[in-house]
């Protein structure tokens, strides 16, 4: 019996898990000089867009769970990047804030988007195509998170 569905080329999975996986690692040298991690990257890229967020909202925004955004941000303080404070209005609800060291980092990684883009037309990937896939991605992520009517 040819189980077809099984085959390791017919699963669009794990074409996507290839792919970021390399993308993931294609940054990685971009990240050395800052000394962060690409985990730690989208997390300052959300507070670089709104500062002072709780700890869940960053989560929600990352699909990202509790426990995997909690020790990641403990050490993201750890390294000087954030703080946290207690929120005013429930004081169960912990604030994450950049620091002065986070918010330079804005800065330093401002090139990093352009350095990826260079790094695949560099290798003969046509980065439109790529732009082109966004609003489906974007479809299967809602679509899978349930969200979509």
């Amino acid at each position: 019996m040819a189980y077809e569905q099984l085959k390791l080329d017919n699963q669009l999975c794990f074409r996507i898990y290839t792919a970021s996986r390399l993308i993931t690692q294609a940054y990685e040298p971009y990240f050395k000089p800052l000394g962060i991690t690409y985990t730690q990257y989208i997390v300052l890229m959300v507070l670089w867009e709104k500062d002072e967020q709780p700890v869940n909202d960053i989560a929600k925004r990352l699909l990202l769970g509790i426990n995997t955004i909690s020790p990641l941000i403990k050490r993201m303080e750890a390294l000087g990047l954030l703080s946290r404070k207690e929120s005013e209005i429930d004081k169960r609800q912990q604030i994450v804030c950049l620091t002065e060291e986070g918010k330079k980092l804005k800065r330093k990684a401002a090139n990093i988007p352009m350095c990826m883009a260079d790094k695949l037309d560099a290798c003969h990937i046509d980065t439109g195509k790529l732009a082109a896939m966004i609003p489906l991605l974007d479809e299967l992520i809602e679509k899978l998170q349930g969200k979509a009517e």
